[in-house]
């Protein structure tokens, strides 16, 4: 390998602002350019590779360091203002650089300082000037969680699920805040779906016991219902209640609890109530006919944290992963993934399998019995570790040999927040 050295005909041109002479060796601040020129010595360059010598003309340097810092003393582009303060010529205020006098034309303390891990990685409870997206109107149970993730955050109510998501991907928002499981009605399978659609990823949850209210417009009795409207989830919930009620009434779903509260205020029904919060209650002029009518007083709702960047996963408190994966042969690939789990002393808190939409059917033939068809599926996991530790990296190393699909949507704290179970049961 050739290397490259000055040859005695290189020129050095430097175009420098005229400075004039001041008293006390006091230089005043210009703008200094300089260019460097030499061209490549085809002669010389394996005398100069022995060597490690460069030799220039004019007498500038005799070895590589000190062709070094000519040059990056030469290239280097200082801008200063004539007001500046005026640095002194005294030798004590010169440093040195490879051996060579210089000025310190930048200040230390003005460098940027390096990323700490504080900066990656923020608390997840902080939520100061957050703006948070929800799906739903204002009295909406995701709205108190997002309050409950997000203190003092900027709540931004959507319509649908898939607005909220958006509304981060766009940067309309920072976080969203959304339900992917309640202990009664299980998991809500459509944001277990635009998980793995968008590209968003999981940076906490929080768990918000939920207080069901039949409210209906002020002076309605019960014995004047004829409907009750809510989200499915919260009729669910509270099936075996209404009918304790003994109302005969028709039940019809809707988007959300609080939007069941603003639809009967904003239309004056005295014929139809809704299940909502008592906060959409007092949002919206209503009345609680029945409180805490939630069929079991252990209702809670899981709420995921969404964000556009991962955090960084601790091993100094509790975490939990959330992982999808997929393979195509089938279900059977199922027990090597819990096996390798077990293996490594790794609870699982949730598994749920949604239908694999871009392939819901496998076909395998046979000449003899014939064509059978298989459902093929997705498998949602949550498991108790952080992608820190060693064990969660190998178990996903292992499952990764046997599956055509896997995705981390992601490690995050887990709720540790005191139970606190519904009131009014």
């Amino acid at each position: 390998m050739q290397s490259l050295s000055p040859s005695p005909s290189v020129s050095l041109k430097s175009v420098v602002g005229t400075i004039s002479p001041i008293p006390n060796n006091r230089v005043r601040p210009s703008r200094l350019v300089a260019q460097c020129v030499y061209h490549f010595d085809s002669a010389n360059a394996a005398t100069a590779a022995n060597s490690g010598q460069f030799n220039f003309c004019g007498g500038v340097g005799f070895g590589r360091a000190d062709w070094q810092s000519t040059c990056a003393i030469l290239a280097s582009k200082v801008v200063s203002q004539q007001q500046d303060v005026e640095k002194s010529g005294d030798a004590d205020n010169i440093t040195a650089v490879n051996g060579h006098k210089t000025l310190d034309l930048v200040p230390i303390e003005k460098l940027p300082k390096p990323l700490t891990i504080a900066d990656l990685s923020p608390a997840p409870m902080h939520g100061s000037n957050l703006r948070v997206a929800y799906q739903g109107v204002p009295g909406a149970y995701s709205e108190a969680a997002a309050d409950k993730a997000y203190p003092n955050c900027e709540a931004i109510p959507c319509d649908q699920f898939e607005v909220a998501f958006q509304a981060v991907e766009l940067w309309i928002a920072d976080r969203a805040v959304l339900p992917v499981e309640n202990s009664l009605g299980g998991s809500i399978h459509r944001n277990y779906d635009l998980l793995l659609r968008h590209r968003l990823h999981i940076v906490g949850e929080v768990q918000l016991p939920v207080h069901h209210c039949l409210l209906a417009l002020p002076g309605v009795r019960k014995e004047y219902l004829t409907r009750v409207i809510s989200h499915p989830q919260a009729l669910a919930q509270c099936e075996l209640s209404l009918t304790k009620l003994g109302l005969n009434v028709t039940r019809e779903a809707v988007d959300d609890t609080a939007g069941a509260a603003e639809f009967v205020a904003a239309n004056n029904l005295r014929d139809t109530a809704a299940i909502a919060s008592a906060r959409a209650a007092e949002l919206y002029g209503l009345q609680i006919l029945a409180d805490g009518i939630q069929d079991d007083s252990s209702n809670v709702t899981r709420f995921v944290m969404l964000a556009r960047e991962p955090i960084i996963p601790r091993t100094d408190r509790p975490f939990k992963t959330s992982i999808v994966f997929a393979h195509d042969k089938g279900t059977s690939v199922l027990f090597k993934v819990l096996s390798a789990f077990a293996f490594r002393n790794i609870s699982l808190t949730k598994i749920e399998s949604r239908p694999h939409r871009n392939r819901p059917i496998r076909l395998v033939d046979d000449a003899n019995v014939g064509t059978a068809k298989h459902f093929e599926y997705m498998f949602y996991i949550d498991f108790e570790a952080s992608m820190a530790e060693v064990r969660a990296q190998n178990a996903l190393a292992e499952i990764q040999e046997f599956t055509s699909f896997l995705r981390v949507l992601g490690s995050y704290p887990m709720d540790m927040t005191p139970w606190c179970p519904s009131r009014g049961d």
